[in-house]
């Protein structure tokens, strides 16, 4: 009976040739059992009504009851526009077409009485309901209730595939399964979790018969799918654990001895010293390591990272490592050089910049092993850029590199050096277990003693004569400034300040040559960008206007004051990592987000969490709520994130109890060998053949 599952969409009766070509191209679903995973995202009460007069007070969709009493057509520009008035007993509303006007026109009729399901949006000085589901009466099921709700596309649904479309297929199908589920899960999971068996849970996540069979339904099927995805990522791990065998750096080394009894520039925190105990605990072992190091804006991860490499050079091996730009990479060679000055140890840099005949040297001294450290960005991984023996590469800010390019630092020695992937943007616990969970976790949660919270204001348009007062009396203390925009150019559709004319305006306002300003975004040549920012560090300049290239990695101690022009523009994340570029001394800072008076929900919401809280863990919680894993992570591990019913924003509890149900079974049963484990290794087997490993190198 599984071959039913693979019988091509086009059969189901309702679908045919075209249908089947836009489900295929639309939601990647070809055969029946696509169709069957194409899990409703929310469900609505089918039994139940609103009335017009309610819409002003109620939030989401509604379903109404009534008759249309007139429609007309109109085109504005190359557009056109169907416009319905529909009436009920309490008043009036317009339904509002602007896609498969041709298909819906000739479905309305006058004296009709029609279901209609959408949501009402306030557009001038009224509601309307663009695109509602619009149903006979005489057509809705007699038996309503519970209906799943689909996500569908313009294009589907100009072809009768809109939600209930989706919903009337699905429905019809779920019924067809009888016995074409085989169950994954043994009896002894089953029953400790009282979960429902798999083709019950399919059914009634599609036409639940009441609301406590949908939820188990639900409950069911999101802890299927997040107990595989944990599976999948832990045996990868095992795997990895097994097959790839590491360099064992014994000793401590002269190189790291001598560090830190002379030249630690302060005493670690209790966060660095137990990740570098984590770290070198790795280095003992034999096999290859695959850490991730989170640790917030400030919280000395380049410290713990050259720590590490020290230990990989007293061991007689090389070290790397990667940052994402030119200006971060800048900042690691110098800050790194300066720490390890006195000691034995040779560092260099290697960015796209570096002139063709100091590469030539580079390239020769580094084969030869007189390079023990080299820091850059991509150009790390060309294939003229040869170690003697890569023990150890650091990456700096990992999700802005792609898998295929961290590949290739994997294949520069015979054994793979052992990995350190590095992250100033924290990362939920959830995520980390899904997005990361093959790897190794380290979290520096501590602040070096010292630090001075840094004030964080939100203030509109009209308080700007306020805020270039407060620069001023920054500026006249000694301190410095940063200005950040969204853009460079001037924007046709968009009303925000831009860069430039920013820069205009701070310039009459701030004129030289008693003031001193800099510019940098990312359209000027690298060695421009590098003069300005120059300029700023050593306290040439007092304002420093710029683009987002410094979110990451200028380290400017004299600067208090952070302003981020059109602050609304900026997800979470980005406004973290930019409030983390002032507090670096010892002089309390601000950070001051400036933003337009009209202003969404979200970013209201974005805003108050950056006015609240610095807690960077405690961001990336509101941030994956509102933004979604798949904007949070950026490019990851083919299909990791690919999931079709759970939510990780929501369902942080079932990620960790899928995880230790999953690390649970595989500590009594490492190899899945029991014949009550079958189901669960015939499912995982498939997992670990389908996708490529990209584990190995994070």
């Amino acid at each position: 009976m599984t071959d039913f599952l693979h019988t091509p969409i086009s059969f189901l009766k309702g679908v045919g040739p075209k249908r089947a070509e836009l489900l295929q191209k639309e939601l990647s679903i070809f055969t029946f059992g696509d169709l069957l995973e194409y899990f409703p995202f929310r469900y609505v009460d089918r039994s139940t009504y609103n009335t017009v007069s309610e819409l002003n007070t109620l939030e989401g969709f509604a379903q109404l009851r009534g008759y249309i009493i007139s429609m007309h057509e109109t085109e504005i520009g190359k557009r056109k526009r169907l416009t319905a008035k529909f009436q009920d007993q309490t008043g009036q509303i317009e339904l509002v077409w602007f896609q498969g006007i041709k298909y819906i026109k000739p479905l309305l009729k006058a004296n009709v009485e029609y279901q209609v399901y959408g949501k009402a949006k306030f557009f001038g000085s009224s509601f309307n309901i663009p695109h509602p589901e619009l149903v006979e009466m005489s057509q809705v099921d007699a038996e309503v209730g519970l209906k799943g709700v689909y996500r569908s596309t313009e294009k589907l649904s100009m072809n009768g595939l809109h939600s209930k479309g989706i919903e009337k297929l699905v429905s019809a199908l779920a019924m067809q399964v009888k016995g074409c589920f085989q169950e994954p899960f043994p009896t002894y999971l089953l029953d400790e979790l009282n979960l429902l068996n798999r083709e019950l849970a399919i059914k009634q996540v599609h036409c639940p018969q009441n609301e406590e069979l949908m939820k188990r339904a639900v409950f069911r099927l999101k802890f299927e799918e997040l107990f595989f995805l944990q599976m999948e990522l832990l045996l990868r791990k095992q795997i990895a654990m097994q097959k790839n065998r590491g360099f064992i750096f014994p000793e401590v080394g002269p190189h790291f001895t001598d560090f830190y009894e002379n030249h630690l520039p302060f005493e670690l925190t209790g966060a660095q010293k137990r990740v570098v105990k984590e770290i070198r605990m790795d280095f003992k072992k034999g096999f290859h390591m695959n850490r991730l190091l989170q640790g917030d804006v400030g919280s000395g991860k380049t410290l713990v990272a050259l720590l590490t490499m020290l230990l990989a050079t007293g061991n007689g091996f090389q070290c790397a490592l990667m940052a994402p730009t030119e200006i971060l990479a800048q900042q690691h060679f110098e800050t790194i050089s300066d720490l390890v000055k006195g000691l034995d140890i040779r560092v260099e840099k290697l960015t796209g910049s570096v002139r063709k005949s100091k590469r030539k040297i580079l390239h020769e001294d580094l084969e030869s092993g007189k390079i023990n450290m080299l820091i850059g960005t991509h150009a790390l991984i060309e294939p003229t850029v040869v170690f003697q023996n890569l023990g150890l590469v650091v990456i700096d800010e990992q999700h802005r590199f792609g898998v295929a390019q961290r590949a290739k630092l994997w294949a520069k020695n015979t054994t793979p050096p052992h990995i350190l992937v590095m992250t100033a943007t924290p990362i939920p616990r959830t995520l980390a277990m899904t997005a990361y969970g093959d790897l190794d976790v380290s979290v520096i949660d501590e602040l070096p003693p010292g630090r001075k919270a840094i004030t964080t204001r939100h203030h509109f348009e009209k308080d700007r004569l306020l805020i270039f007062g407060f620069i001023q009396k920054e500026i006249d203390k000694g301190r410095q400034v940063y200005v950040v925009f969204p853009l460079i150019k001037e924007s046709e559709t968009l009303d925000y300040h831009n860069l430039m004319e920013g820069y205009e305006s701070i310039s009459r306002v701030f004129p030289m040559p008693k003031y001193q300003i800099s510019i940098v975004h990312g359209q000027l040549k690298p060695e421009v960008k590098e003069f300005e920012m120059k300029r700023f560090v050593n306290g040439e300049t007092q304002i420093m206007v710029a683009t987002t290239v410094i979110e990451v990695g200028v380290n400017v101690p004299n600067a208090s004051i952070m302003i981020v022009e059109s602050a609304e523009r900026f997800g979470l994340s980005q406004l973290h990592q930019l409030r983390g570029r002032v507090g670096r001394g010892a002089e309390q800072s601000y950070c001051i987000l400036m933003t337009g008076n009209k202003l969404s929900k979200e970013s209201k919401r974005r805003l108050a969490t950056m006015v609240e809280t610095q807690d960077g863990f405690q961001i990336a919680e509101v941030d994956l709520e509102l933004r979604g894993p798949g904007d949070l992570m950026g490019t990851q591990q083919s299909g990791i994130l690919d999931l079709k019913i759970a939510d990780l924003a929501t369902d942080g509890r079932l990620v960790a109890l899928s995880r230790e149900k999953a690390r649970g079974i595989l500590e009594k049963d490492p190899n899945l060998d029991s014949p009550e484990n079958a189901g669960i290794r015939k499912k995982a087997v498939m997992l670990l053949q389908d996708k490529p490993n990209w584990s190995k190198i994070s």
